[in-house]
């Protein structure tokens, strides 16, 4: 381990500043504009920038969205984790966004996003973890940091993130500055480091060049697959068997294939970050197509994938057939789903278990007659499987803190 990075005393560890303040006095003169936002921990990177002389030159703004509330105020949304990679990325994209509307489009700037789970007074379970993206709106950096729970302290841990935020900083500024690697200690675990740019098909459908992107089971993506008759629409936040289990039932039923589709843009929250997208991507390996879109409700999907059949959920059938999500009529929800019949696509619906143990079907949605005929059911005999992503989410973070 270099000797300027980490010097062990006693329970924590201390860094030489000197080479780090260098480092810093070269992001000043990068002639950068930077906004940060940091949550969870780091946020003496802040300080850092501060104490070199030059910060004003640098520094546009720097946000603590530290509570829950804060930080769904500050995003616009609340996310489905607060520390996680996804999260880090859209508190980048936001910052970048405030960076522009307080030195304008021209200037060079930069977006930082921090979270970070860490020592705390309170028993935790889950690991000691940070994330930091950084983007300059061609591209964005992304580093993830798994730390050897116990060997620091809460300083030590603050530290830590706070050097590798301004190192990932420094790289994205254009400065030859050490890898965060070189922070970590012989237990720790650099999980995700990558960068990704602008030109690439993922980052052409985040910006709305292309409607569809299609990745195929060997990982080649492509932008003129034709359309498969079954299409399963979903999170896979994570994918999980029972996924695969009902688009194995669902191309039995249909005499063809099905592939899965995942919306880059929620109708209630910001596009997935591309690095969340390729992790999703990952997942399906070898198990499957997978269609990405720009497309968040069904009619937009019947637009982009026509004939399709849509596998869903008995939910998420339910919500179709919600006149409040069509502005509160009947009539609209009616004519959406004529559109969507008259461009060749219909649902496959499955069942599944509600809290009480039930088993809900086609039939408790209780489709109007006008558009009943776009419904069609998998038996329970068929396809029946009580798991669910939440759940299993929940699962993988383990038990919350009393």
């Amino acid at each position: 381990m270099p000797s300027w990075a980490l010097a062990a005393h006693d329970l924590y560890w201390t860094i030489d500043m000197k080479p780090l303040n260098a480092i810093v006095e070269r992001v000043h003169a990068s002639g950068r504009r930077v906004v940060l936002a940091i949550t969870g921990g780091g946020s003496g990177a802040i300080a850092a920038l501060l104490r070199v002389p030059g910060g004003s030159r640098t520094l546009v703004e720097a946000i603590v969205p530290y509570s829950p509330d804060a930080l769904v105020d500050f995003l616009g949304h609340e996310p489905e984790q607060a520390c996680s990679a996804e999260t880090a990325v859209a508190m980048a994209r936001r910052a970048l966004a405030r960076a522009e509307r307080r030195s304008g489009p021209s200037a060079l700037l930069v977006g930082v996003g921090v979270t970070a789970s860490l020592v705390t007074d309170r028993p935790k379970r889950g690991d000691h973890r940070c994330h930091i993206a950084v983007t300059d709106g061609d591209r964005v950096d992304v580093v993830s940091i798994v730390l050897d729970r116990g060997a620091r302290d809460r300083a030590a841990e603050e530290d830590l993130v706070a050097r590798a935020t301004l190192l990932t900083l420094a790289r994205a500024c254009g400065v030859d500055a050490p890898g965060v690697e070189s922070l970590l200690g012989p237990n720790d675990r650099l999980t995700v480091a990558s960068s990704v740019p602008s030109d690439d098909l993922v980052a052409r459908l985040l910006a709305g060049a292309v409607d569809r992107l299609t990745m195929l089971p060997d990982g080649q993506l492509t932008t003129n697959a034709p359309v498969r008759r079954g299409v399963l629409a979903g999170s896979f936040n994570p994918l999980h068997a029972g996924h695969l289990e009902l688009a194995r039932v669902a191309s039995e039923m249909l005499a063809g294939p099905v592939t899965f589709e995942l919306s880059v843009v929620n109708a209630d929250k910001p596009a997935l970050a591309a690095v969340e997208v390729r992790r999703r991507l990952e997942q399906f390996s070898w198990r499957g197509t997978v269609e990405l879109t720009r497309a968040p409700t069904f009619r937009e999907k019947a637009h982009v994938l026509p004939g399709a059949a849509f596998v869903v959920g008995v939910d998420t059938a339910s919500r179709i057939l919600e006149p409040r999500y069509y502005g509160g009529s009947a009539a609209s929800m009616v004519a959406a789903l004529d559109e969507i019949g008259r461009l060749g696509c219909r649902f496959l619906v499955a069942g599944r278990a509600d809290r009480r143990g039930r088993f809900v079907t086609l039939h408790d949605a209780d489709a109007p007659k006008p558009v009943a005929h776009l419904f069609d059911e998998i038996p329970e005999r068929r396809f029946r499987r009580d798991i669910s992503s939440t759940d299993l989410r929940g699962v993988a973070a383990g038990p919350k803190p009393r």
